[in-house]
């Protein structure tokens, strides 16, 4: 492939440091490498490719020159410069939700809608973590099934609400005192059924993410989804309990050899020797992992399964990178 030059928005942060890692462990072809934070990270280096790079502070005109974008900064630094990046001739890809339901802008995860990333008016929106895993799963069964309704909650790690929620965590079961709190409770030795602000019908922003944007990735308003999202004295990896109720009639059988075979996914289905999805095993992997897969004997047409992957890489930082990869192949 040709050389991009690329800059990466938010490139201190977790997800912006695991794109950077990403970049380099794909081996995509970057000509010149940009790195722009916050005042705060100015000056900090970042290694690519054995070499060092100093981060600069963002500026809108620092995108001239520049193909791809990578953002990673949250939604507000998205929404001011992510329109001034696309107006010096700059591809973005953003992390954040700022662009994610906005009707022109492709709402993408490769293995299920590749094809929406040539219709882009210059934003392609990464979409929030858990809504990627559990979709790369949905789309070969809604393919051969047909979806009717779903029904999943999440197990978070706190890697999903970056690294004050880490350090929070960690002086708690240090037993140390915590400064800057990312949650309104403890999270060690506990769950929070809370992530993100609620919302007036009682769901959490989240929530409505991933019920929104599960419809808008699989191209189909008629699914039924309802979310509840939990955070988790998890270090790294996001879970899903998903409960799927389809119009056809399956076989479990099937069920787990189309998951096999699908791309993306990793299948881990063995009880009997102790072999299902778990986040130590996802850790710093790309896949989607898949088990206890089951038959919902209440439903007619109801399975039930276990979701795990890596929020950082698939959930964030890779997906972005394999958006960015199926673009420069098109391009």
């Amino acid at each position: 492939m040709r050389k991009v030059d690329v800059t990466v928005v938010g490139a201190t942060g977790l997800v912006g440091r695991k794109m950077v890692q990403v970049l380099q462990e794909r081996k995509f072809p970057v000509g010149r490498l940009g790195l722009f934070a916050s005042k705060q990270s100015v000056g900090k280096e970042l290694e690519f490719n054995g070499k060092q790079y100093k981060v600069q502070e963002l500026d809108s005109k620092e995108f001239d020159g520049y193909e791809l974008a990578l953002f990673a900064a949250g939604a507000s630094v998205s929404k001011e410069f992510a329109p001034e990046a696309v107006r010096r001739q700059t591809l973005v890809v953003d992390n954040s939700s700022a662009f994610r339901l906005e009707k022109d802008v492709p709402l993408v995860v490769p293995e299920v809608n590749k094809e929406a990333i040539f219709h882009h008016h210059g934003i392609i929106a990464n979409p929030n973590c858990s809504t990627i895993q559990l979709v790369v799963v949905l789309k070969p069964l809604h393919d051969l099934y047909r979806i009717k309704r779903v029904v999943v909650s999440t197990y978070q790690s706190v890697t999903g609400a970056g690294k004050k929620a880490i350090d929070q965590l960690t002086n708690e079961i240090a037993k140390q005192p915590v400064l800057k709190k990312k949650f309104p409770h403890a999270i060690a030795y506990n769950c929070l059924p809370h992530i993100d602000e609620f919302s007036e019908d009682g769901y959490t922003k989240e929530e409505h993410k991933m019920m929104k944007e599960t419809k808008k990735i699989m191209g189909d308003d008629s699914i039924q989804i309802s979310a509840t999202c939990v955070r988790v004295p998890v270090y790294g990896g996001h879970s899903e309990s998903v409960n799927i109720e389809f119009e056809k009639g399956f076989e479990v059988n099937e069920v787990r050899d189309l998951l096999a075979h699908s791309p993306g996914i990793v299948l881990q289905d063995n009880p009997n020797e102790n072999l299902y999805p778990m986040p130590i095993w996802a850790y710093e992997r790309d896949e989607v992992f898949v088990g206890r897969i089951r038959r919902d004997e209440t439903l007619r047409n109801g399975l039930n399964l276990w979701i795990v992957a890596d929020n950082l890489r698939k959930g964030a930082a890779t997906n972005a990178v394999q958006i960015a990869e199926a673009w420069l192949a098109n391009s």
